[in-house]
């Protein structure tokens, strides 16, 4: 049976899943986690939940799953040190580093890869298995078809989210609320301006909100897919929707009817959608938070409080009684694992009716308010003798706290005190390189000897002339996004470069770093693979990383401490990308008919973001204004990269000319988080 896997964002919260039926809990500790927001537990908090978590045989998995800073390193530690103590069945990471520490502090803890890591395709999914990650919490835009594919190629544990809100983005290629206001998606502090009014060319309003996922109908085929952890979103949500998305998730794994209009009243966003496992993004797929949804939700709330008001009896346990003349009755109870005995009181005669096995089984069953219901019952007592029902009751209450504390017993990962690593720390080049992404040949100009050239794989897979014009200076970037259905396409295409002698690509997300290994094309890592520590800098050095160009959601403090065994680089001119899509905003009613790639969204204040569509795949949200560092002091690095989008030619020239000559650049333009940094 697979999974039922349940939000905790808060100890109501899990009391709700444990009591609804739920399997597993996934839950945050003080240390970072990517619902910083969420009420989240205390260490103490924490120890106790983990405790009766598995009392009542229900695994607990902690979400580590931001970006952290070199200077929170530590922090990490401290927190795996207690999860370890506290005997926790996983962690949930994002960020390289913190899957590092696990490994080497703490390597019997097992590791899953957050959705935050993006895996939507083979490569990244196997990428994760060779580094050791027991599960893989798949993309949540994936269709039924790509995750079958990624179950079938790896021996790894799949998670899908099966029921809750969407984020507009890509997980973990959100960065609109750092670059509003610094709080950070990919640290847990999302504000959620997705949220507020956005306006499309079409005159949609809340462009840019989804209806919440429900996808329990296809359970049974997801579960054929090779699915085998069914996960509900909602740490930031109330007990009651806990409470009815467990049940509901449960009945559809049963076969059975769910209440949907319940599901629906307790939390929706205008109803649901399952257009992402279908296949069919269309515009229904949209939809926001109305006034309508909010009244509705308090009509079940009396009636879904009732689904988790008493103790879930879940364990199954056998029992045996024994009573002699003369000595302490005793009753065993054990689970399978774990046995325990307890002793009461001394029988006395019977004045009237004596002890029988009917009686004993009356009072010694009677096991509500505990985890255990009991399913065989074994008697050996001495005819003639009988014991009260007041000794009866406390002799099964003291049997089944023993075995409820055993059981809750913390059963701790070793933990080893591995030292910070020595890091070769690699001097910079003494004479930075420019590296120029550019969009189009048409973007191309006159620029200086030296520069490195990045151009999408599709371009130069359409001229391959370019490999001959620019030699080992050309790069070819892998989409940041590409999915599961276009992957072997996309493997194609690179192989034809490689065989023309193209040796070089920029990768923004770890499976495209894994496609580079299968083809023997050496890897440069982009801004997407959110470098935000050394550590994960290292460890990306270790997956074959030639050079990497950090976060920049880094701040220039940051920049300046960071410590490489790898060349690196940071960004100091382009738009930045917001936001990646799967479910286009600027689609029209008609699909993408009369899209010419290139479309604007309007915020309430009237700025306008572009957004540009790659070939009907995935489109990408950009800010307004360009980042640009040119006059900022810059730490010293290898090169400096160049993030040209809807620029002319001569734009793309004059940022670069204002970078190299020190001119007061022709255009607006923005720090981005170079000096504010996110939170």
């Amino acid at each position: 049976m697979p999974e039922i896997l349940a939000p905790a964002g808060g100890p109501e919260q899990l009391t709700a899943a444990v009591r609804s039926g739920a399997d597993a809990v996934y839950l945050g500790t003080s240390v970072l986690n990517a619902r910083r927001g969420a009420k989240n537990f205390t260490d103490e908090e924490f120890f106790e939940a983990v405790k009766y978590c598995h009392a009542y045989g229900v695994k607990v998995y902690v979400t580590m799953n931001t970006l952290v800073s070199d200077t929170e390193l530590e922090d990490v530690r401290n927190g795996l040190r207690m999860i370890a103590k506290c005997g926790a069945d996983a962690v949930i990471v994002q960020d390289l580093a913190v899957a590092a520490l696990v490994r080497s502090c703490c390597p019997s803890l097992p590791l899953h890869a957050s959705t935050q890591m993006s895996i939507h395709n083979v490569s990244g999914a196997k990428a994760l298995e060779r580094m050791g990650f027991r599960r893989i919490v798949t993309a949540r835009e994936l269709t039924l078809h790509e995750i079958k594919a990624i179950a079938d190629s790896v021996s790894c544990e799949i998670e899908t989210f099966v029921h809750g809100a969407h984020c507009m983005s890509v997980s973990g290629m959100c960065y609109l609320s750092a670059l509003l206001g610094s709080r950070s998606g990919n640290r847990g502090l999302c504000a959620q301006p997705c949220r507020l009014d956005v306006v499309n060319e079409h005159g949609r309003h809340f462009a840019l909100s989804l209806k919440d996922m429900s996808l329990f109908r296809h359970i049974e085929l997801m579960q054929k897919a090779g699915v085998t952890s069914f996960k509900i979103e909602g740490r930031m949500k109330r007990p009651e929707y806990v409470a009815a998305a467990v049940n509901a998730c449960k009945a559809a794994l049963n076969g059975e009817e769910y209440d949907l209009d319940t599901l629906r009243n307790v939390f929706s966003r205008s109803g649901f959608t399952d257009g992402y496992l279908t296949g069919r993004r269309t515009v229904s797929m949209f939809g926001y938070r109305t006034k309508e949804d909010v009244t509705a939700m308090q009509t079940v709330f009396g009636q879904l409080a009732g689904l988790y008001r008493a103790e879930r009896q879940s364990v199954p346990v056998q029992a045996a009684f024994s009573m002699e003349a003369d000595k302490p009755c005793s009753l065993t109870l054990t689970d399978g694992s774990n046995t325990v005995t307890a002793e009461g009181d001394v029988p006395q005669a019977a004045m009237n009716r004596p002890l029988d096995r009917e009686y004993a089984y009356r009072s010694l069953s009677k096991l509500g308010g505990t985890p255990f219901y009991m399913t065989d019952f074994t008697c050996t007592a001495e005819d003639g003798l009988m014991l009260p029902a007041s000794a009866l009751n406390a002799l099964r209450r003291d049997a089944s706290q023993k075995l409820y504390d055993l059981r809750a017993a913390p059963k701790a990962h070793p933990f080893y005190e591995q030292p910070a690593p020595d890091r070769d720390v690699l001097e910079p080049a003494a004479k930075t390189a420019l590296r120029l992404h550019f969009q189009n040949e048409e973007q191309i100009f006159d620029f200086p000897d030296g520069c490195e050239i990045v151009l999408p794989a599709k371009v130069i897979d359409r001229n391959p002339a370019l490999i001959d014009r620019y030699g080992s200076s050309l790069m070819a970037a892998i989409p940041t996004l590409v999915w599961q259905e276009d992957e072997q396409e996309m493997l194609a295409m690179l192989t034809r470069l490689a065989e023309k002698g193209l040796s070089d690509a920029v990768c923004d997300n770890i499976g495209a770093v894994e496609m580079c290994r299968q083809l023997d094309m050496t890897p440069h890592g982009g801004t997407g693979l959110n470098i935000f520590n050394s550590e994960s800098l290292t460890r990306y050095g270790v997956l074959g990383l030639c050079d990497a160009c950090l976060s920049f959601e880094c701040s220039d403090k940051q920049l300046f401490n960071m410590q490489s065994e790898i060349p690196t680089g940071i960004l100091v001119y382009g738009r930045l990308p917001l936001m990646q899509f799967r479910a286009c905003p600027v689609r029209g009613e008609n699909g993408c008919a009369g899209c010419n790639g290139r479309q604007k969204l309007r915020d309430r204040k009237e700025v306008e973001f572009t957004v540009l569509c790659s070939d009907k795949k995935y489109s990408t949200l950009y800010n307004n204004l360009p980042l640009y560092l040119g006059d900022a002091r810059l730490p010293k690095t290898d090169f400096v990269s160049f993030l040209f989008t809807t620029e002319t030619k001569e734009e793309c020239k004059e940022a670069l000319e204002a970078y190299l000559y020190k001119k007061y650049p022709p255009f607006k333009r923005t720090t981005g988080l170079y000096k504010r940094g996110v939170l």
